[in-house]
């Protein structure tokens, strides 16, 4: 960094949103961009996206970045990316072999499900840290490569690439030169040793993926490659950063320091939490790499879930909330809950392609039980909300069974997390402090301390200078206990779901 050059521009690419943030030289935003993305259902549990819309948003978005703060001060590129998202292209050209499976995709459950009965789990939860679930990336690869002629044969000659987003990203921004992806998406992908931090031999047999169409795995902080061939954006910027957003999301709170548990709260959710080792026997919770800073690899305890934003999205829709404007519309969620004392007893399973940890159950179907004449649409929309707060609590519970676990804060990020009842509820539930970032862009943030780290060589005690302002939920000790009976209910009625499927 000079003076001059001093501004860091990070992509943060999400699930329905692709952002630009740029950060001067204190590490303030001091502009961002937005375009909206769109997710296809083709099929019950498809879930889908255009990877050339991915990308063609993406590039709009820096571009908008860069003209602002103008390319003379652009020092460095970062990119936070959607995880498990998985996409296959043809090296030759970087046409995608067809869509993006979003990680919300269930598409592979069969496959799934034969990969239990040939008793694979414990093998591959061995050597990934992951449960066998279609939310991973291996699975959906695998899919990829039926989908097309030749694919198999096609990826073993390395004529075809696949990858998660992060690397569809960084090939099209390097005009394909660059093809690499960070350790921690890497490790989502079902696929990565967490003990050696490379392609594990056996997962790739069991997947049937090639290592030849597979990316070199680099870490998070580092450089990638460098910008060419784009219209609006010039030649030569490095890429210094690449990292999945949940996991930046965690470096961006608290730089992963022991008991504060991280929880994005976006379509769906992954609550994190630092720990030292790779070891876990909690079966239900994977452990996974939260990054590589150039120097050292960052193990975290991960519980995800699929539907929580969503959720609420969900019942918006059902209930006509989501035809009001975007202004009204969160007004009416912050409100509504507030408005009633309690659901009336209904609770929402929001389990829309299955349920996700501890449960971990891709046949489980949604459930609203406990109707009554009585209940309103501010009944339903609490019970979608107090479904989010649940669900976190779920991974919580499960994550307390780890011998390295401490929670002392929740801290918190994303659209949903903006909802003041919604993080007083959860601070109540769980009986500590919710601790909610004050800059909504905070995978973004992370993913910019990382290229901060490789261009400056800080150390973590001086980048806690950078990091982002919390506001703060206390619980309510005497709600926290009455609550607890609410919490049991809820997960009688996830039982239903599980039931029914």
């Amino acid at each position: 960094m000079s003076a001059t050059k001093n501004v860091i521009i990070a992509l943060d690419e999400g699930t329905t949103n692709a952002k630009a943030v740029a950060l001067d030289e204190c590490g303030q935003v001091i502009a961002k961009f937005s375009q909206a993305l769109s997710i296809q259902t083709p099929r019950e549990g498809w879930v889908e996206q255009s990877g050339e819309l991915l990308v063609d948003a993406s590039l709009n978005v820096l571009a908008q970045a860069v003209a602002h703060v103008g390319a003379e001060r652009v020092c460095a590129l970062a990119i936070s990316n959607q995880r498990e998202t998985a996409i296959g292209w043809y090296r030759s050209n970087g046409k995608p072999l067809g869509a993006a499976l979003s990680w919300q995709c269930s598409r592979t459950a069969d496959f799934c499900d034969s990969l239990r009965r040939d008793h694979q789990a414990q093998p591959i939860k061995t050597a990934t840290g992951l449960p066998i679930a279609p939310l991973f990336s291996g699975s959906k690869m695998r899919w990829l490569l039926e989908s097309v002629p030749n694919g198999f044969a096609l990826a073993e000659q390395g004529e075809i690439c696949l990858g998660t987003i992060d690397s569809w990203l960084l090939w099209h921004l390097t005009a394909g030169e660059a093809f690499y992806c960070d350790y921690s998406n890497a490790s989502r992908t079902q696929l990565l040793n967490l003990h050696s931090g490379g392609w594990d031999e056996q997962m790739l047999a069991i997947f049937q993926i090639p290592a030849a169409a597979l990316p070199a795995v680099k870490p998070s902080s580092g450089l990638f490659g460098h910008t060419k061939g784009l219209a609006d954006i010039p030649d030569g910027i490095p890429i210094m950063a690449m990292i999945g957003d949940s996991h930046a999301a965690l470096f961006g709170h608290a730089l992963g320091q022991p008991g504060c548990v991280k929880a994005t709260y976006g379509t769906g959710s992954s609550v994190m939490a630092p720990v030292t080792s790779a070891q876990c026997d909690i079966q239900s919770l994977a452990t996974t790499l939260a990054w590589h800073d150039g120097q050292r690899l960052v193990y975290g305890l991960e519980g995800n879930i699929p539907h929580t934003g969503d959720a609420v999205a969900w019942m918006a829709d059902s209930t006509g909330l989501s035809e009001l404007p975007a202004a009204e519309l969160a007004h009416e969620l912050n409100t509504l809950p507030a408005s009633v004392d309690s659901t009336l007893g209904v609770y929402f399973v929001p389990a829309l392609t299955g349920l996700g940890a501890p449960w971990w159950n891709e046949h489980a179907r949604g459930v609203i039980c406990g109707l009554s004449r009585g209940v309103k649409r501010a009944h339903l929309i609490r019970a979608a909300l107090e479904s989010v707060a649940y669900q976190i609590a779920d991974v919580v519970a499960a994550m307390r069974q780890h011998n390295d676990f401490t929670l002392t804060a929740l801290m918190v990020d994303g659209g949903p997390s903006k909802n003041d009842w919604l993080m007083q509820y959860q601070a109540d539930l769980l009986g500590c402090p919710v601790m909610r970032s004050d800059i909504p862009e905070l995978s973004a943030i992370g993913a910019a301390l990382l290229a901060r780290k490789a261009i400056t060589h800080i150390t973590d005690d001086e980048l806690k200078s950078y990091l982002p302002v919390h506001g703060e939920f206390r619980p309510n000790m005497a709600r926290h206990g009455r609550l607890q009976k609410r919490w049991r209910e809820w997960q009688s009625a996830v039982e239903r779901t599980l039931y029914a499927s």
